[in-house]
């Protein structure tokens, strides 16, 4: 009896570290069932299709349907996943139904940028410049103008990372952010115009002039007192009678006719 204790004791201990080699070896014999691609907020943006991250999967994994999972190269096909700099963040694993899982959250679009000297870019809500690569077009404000985008930011450099040099690019997000908190504002303000002097100017949807912005400083007194202007004067001359707004000095708004 005594013995017969002893084995049926030590059957469990010799079976439970022994069952993850088993499930390991079972598993990795598994075929590879297909490939299943996740896109967070597709609805909303398409920076990447299903097509696109299937084909970069596909060309990098080669046929992947019917491969041992023991096989894949999961951490490579990651790293090519992640390479898109559309994507915020990239993840590819096993799942438990035997499917490739290509997970992609996309990056937040905060305005576009088409600079004087050629090229066409989003910057997206971490300060990280995004390539335009499809006929996508978010409703965003657009910014144009002497705007330079370095090396260091094609490659996936915030603006606001401390390596980058001072950039009109922090004032400009600074403002469009500001913009948008504003109802009013979003709606009035069709794109911004970056001068050669690194000075902001505003184009309106309403009114055939130019705000002049200046720096940022002081951007909600002046903005104030261009909404004060907006109610009480250009009602009575006419929208139409100022080329330019200028807001540059502080608590005064200067004006060009026509």
């Amino acid at each position: 009896m005594r013995v017969l204790l002893k084995i049926l004791f030590i059957i469990p201990l010799l079976y439970i570290p022994a069952m993850p080699a088993y499930l390991a070896i079972t598993a990795g014999s598994r075929p590879c069932s297909g490939v299943e691609v996740h896109i967070k907020d597709s609805a909303q943006y398409h920076f990447v299709t299903r097509r696109s991250l299937l084909n970069i999967v596909y060309n990098k994994g080669g046929r992947l349907a019917g491969k041992p999972v023991r096989e894949l190269k999961l951490t490579e096909l990651e790293s090519a996943v992640q390479e898109l700099r559309e994507l915020r963040q990239a993840e590819v694993y096993m799942g438990i139904d035997g499917r490739i899982h290509v997970f992609a959250d996309q990056r937040n679009p905060v305005f576009r940028i088409m600079p004087d000297g050629g090229g066409d870019f989003f910057i997206d809500s971490e300060g990280v410049i995004i390539r335009k690569r499809n006929p996508y077009n978010p409703r965003l404000h657009v910014v144009v103008g002497d705007v330079t985008i370095s090396q260091a930011m094609l490659n996936g450099v915030s603006i606001f990372d401390t390596t980058i040099k001072k950039t009109v690019l922090r004032d400009v997000f600074t403002l469009v952010n500001h913009i948008e908190d504003d109802s009013f504002w979003s709606a009035q303000i069709d794109q911004i115009h970056v001068d050669g002097n690194s000075e902001i100017n505003l184009i309106p949807r309403v009114g055939n002039h130019l705000v002049h912005l200046g720096t940022i400083e002081n951007v909600e007194d002046k903005l104030r007192n261009l909404g004060a202007f907006y109610e009480k004067v250009l009602p009575e001359v006419g929208w139409n009678k100022y080329r330019i707004i200028n807001l540059e000095y502080k608590d005064q708004i200067v004006c060009k006719k026509r």
